[in-house]
């Protein structure tokens, strides 16, 4: 069978050669309906479109998009928060014919994915500003946009607003009467337990547990409380232990804020366990409004982020920056940091205790 070619199909259609390459490249060169022909006709014959190396040597592009994962990318597919984040990302840069790939943070191999895949641009994703793998990146001149992390000056972010939101649930907990607080975080090293160091260099350099850490002491040090802060590392299979080990002193909290929903949820099974009531013995927020949230017994107190507004923001900021790099008319995307709300369910409704 003979090799199909852009000349045989325009032969076929009777159009010129360049013709039909715009057809596939540069669709708005044509009519709708005179695309539409031609896309026929390559169908009809068998041609699967140009080769991808070949269209990415001709235009200097490669129509992806990285996404800098610095976490287990098991857990990126796995977690729904994840999962929505990235799918929203995926849907925006789908409309503009563009993949997303995943770039894990490894760089000790042969090959170093965020120095070597091919790329229009990437997203940091929630990262330790000295990560190496960010710093391939950036020395790659790559547009990037940073979300849920710090940004270099003058660079894109796109947050949200943890610390508000970090706030408005500590308030929460003491406007219903709570005075032993409990915070567990991560940041304060490999061992689960009682924090009683700062954070960790990597911590420190976290957006996320910063922001939400200085939220909750925003209120809670107006109300003169000191929180008992309990670490959890970030691999969270110690998670119902250290909640267990918690719950178990003879000071208890009456009131858990948890860096994240999955760590109120390890809280929940803790207190079941231990016979607590909730809200009556204790209290739990989490932060996200991870679908979870719904799904538990009694329904959880979180502070909800868009998720899927985040993701669309992120990826509409670097395709600005990427359309900025072949138009310098192109306007520069700004920086956004999203508003968060408080979402008051079961975990925290009753009278406050002492």
């Amino acid at each position: 069978m003979a090799r199909v070619t852009l000349q045989s199909i325009a032969d076929r259609v009777g159009v010129s050669r360049m013709t039909v390459s715009n057809a596939f490249s540069r669709p708005d060169q044509l009519s709708g309906a005179l695309r539409e022909r031609i896309l026929a006709v390559a169908a009809d014959l068998g041609y699967l479109g140009p080769d991808p190396s070949a269209r990415s040597l001709a235009t200097g592009t490669t129509g992806t998009i990285g996404v800098l994962w610095a976490s287990d990318l098991r857990y990126a597919l796995a977690d729904e928060v994840s999962a929505r984040f990235l799918g929203a990302v995926a849907d925006e840069l789908g409309r503009e014919g563009l993949a997303l790939t995943l770039v894990p943070a490894s760089v000790d191999g042969a090959v170093v994915p965020a120095r070597d895949v091919a790329m229009d641009g990437a997203i940091a994703f929630s990262c330790d500003p000295e990560l190496p793998a960010l710093d391939w990146l950036q020395r790659r001149d790559l547009p990037l946009v940073y979300v849920d992390m710090a940004a270099p000056a003058g660079e894109v972010a796109i947050t949200i607003d943890d610390r508000g939101g970090a706030r408005a649930a500590a308030q929460h907990i003491v406007d219903l009467g709570h005075r032993r607080v409990a915070l567990l975080t991560s940041g304060y090293g490999p061992e689960p337990g009682i924090a009683t160091g700062p954070l960790t260099a990597s911590a420190a350099r976290h957006r996320v547990i910063t922001e939400r850490l200085a939220g909750w002491l925003d209120a809670l040090t107006a109300a003169g409380i000191v929180p008992l802060v309990v670490n959890q590392p970030d691999d969270y299979s110690s998670a119902p232990a250290a909640a267990a080990r918690m719950l178990d002193r003879p000071d208890r909290p009456t009131a858990v804020l948890c860096l994240t929903d999955v760590l109120a949820q390890s809280v929940l099974a803790a207190a079941s366990d231990a016979g607590l009531a909730v809200p009556g013995d204790l209290a739990i927020v989490g932060f996200d409004d991870h679908p979870l949230t719904l799904r538990t017994r009694p329904t959880l107190t979180t502070v909800r982020q868009d998720v899927d507004a985040k993701g669309r923001a992120a990826a509409r900021a670097l395709l600005g920056l990427v359309a900025g790099r072949a138009d310098n008319s192109v306007s520069r995307p700004r920086s956004r940091r999203l508003p968060v709300q408080l979402e008051v369910r079961g975990s925290t409704l009753g009278d406050g205790v002492g």
